[in-house]
């Protein structure tokens, strides 16, 4: 089964990386040459610190647009495409290595990759409709007693125990899981990240830290490469942006992939806590401050 899943990301990164080249070679090829030394530095830089800081659980796209905004190499229109595919690949990287690595039942990868895909594309005209205040608001609430649990398991503090040591989820857990995984996948349409929240779903439910990044990881890498496609049928990405973030992007997921083998799950976990917490007051923020516009 672990064979199985490795191929399929090779599919996803040849699927999407072929229909990047043929894009470029028929239609961007302009772009490509007159491309400055600047612009190719923004997208190599940026995929390096996003996608260290994605293998660490913090997830890319906050810290690419902030930094692509402060580099202003980019137009603005093209960063959501730029992302989408230039992270496509550093993305299924990390599914790779860390299924490859760390120890997770074949089968409970399997059930949450597929939820988090039925729960994107199944769910993407639904998903789109909903308020968007309002699901700030319900999620940013909701994220604060989330990290205050988990920060409570992660040092033994009061009645929640301490972390997990299962590598796989069976019964109701199981059922809890990838429910709440097709919720994430379905939310990952409208940019709420999946991340954070599937990885604070399995440490609750009692799945070892560790175990958790190849979960939330090749979820994601299950769902990118169809978004990308579509962002590369309509031209709407920057091409040396999107290659220069590709390629820096998979050097920082090595990187960061070295650095989690020899640092302590206590720590990552406090810092899940931190991403949670910040997730929270950007969601709340942004609610308030469209709430203030007349924007519902």
């Amino acid at each position: 089964m672990l064979l199985a899943l490795q191929i399929l990301f090779g599919v996803l990164a040849a699927g999407t990386g072929l229909g990047l080249i043929v894009d470029v070679a028929k239609n961007r090829m302009d772009d490509l040459r007159k491309a400055t030394g600047k612009q190719w530095a923004s997208g190599f830089t940026v995929g390096i610190i996003a996608n260290f800081l994605d293998t660490l659980g913090c997830g890319s796209f906050a810290p690419s647009t902030f930094m692509y905004k402060l580099f202003n190499q980019i137009d603005d229109i093209d960063i959501p495409g730029t992302l989408n595919v230039g992270d496509t690949f550093p993305v299924i990287f990390e599914a790779f290595i860390f299924t490859a690595s760390v120890d997770c039942e074949p089968m409970f990868l399997w059930i949450m990759y597929i939820c988090a895909a039925v729960g994107s594309f199944g769910f993407a005209t639904v998903v789109t409709k909903w308020p968007r205040n309002k699901i700030r608001y319900a999620l940013g609430f909701i994220m604060i007693p989330l990290a205050a649990i988990m920060l409570c398991k992660n040092t033994g503090v009061g009645p929640f125990g301490t972390v997990g040591t299962l590598t796989g989820l069976h019964g109701w857990k199981l059922i809890v899981a990838a429910g709440l995984n097709v919720l994430w996948g379905a939310l990952m349409d409208i940019g709420f990240g999946l991340y954070a929240p599937c990885m604070a779903t399995c440490l609750l439910l009692g799945v070892d830290g560790t175990a958790c990044f190849p979960v939330f990881m090749g979820s994601c890498a299950c769902l990118m490469p169809a978004c990308s496609i579509e962002f590369i049928k309509k031209h709407r990405y920057d091409v040396p942006h999107t290659i220069g973030n590709a390629l820096g992007g998979c050097i920082g997921v090595f990187i960061a992939w070295k650095l989690i083998t020899n640092l302590p799950m206590f720590w990552l976990i406090n810092l899940i806590c931190v991403v949670l917490l910040w997730t929270s007051y950007t969601l709340l923020s942004a609610a308030q401050k469209d709430k203030k516009a007349g924007i519902a």
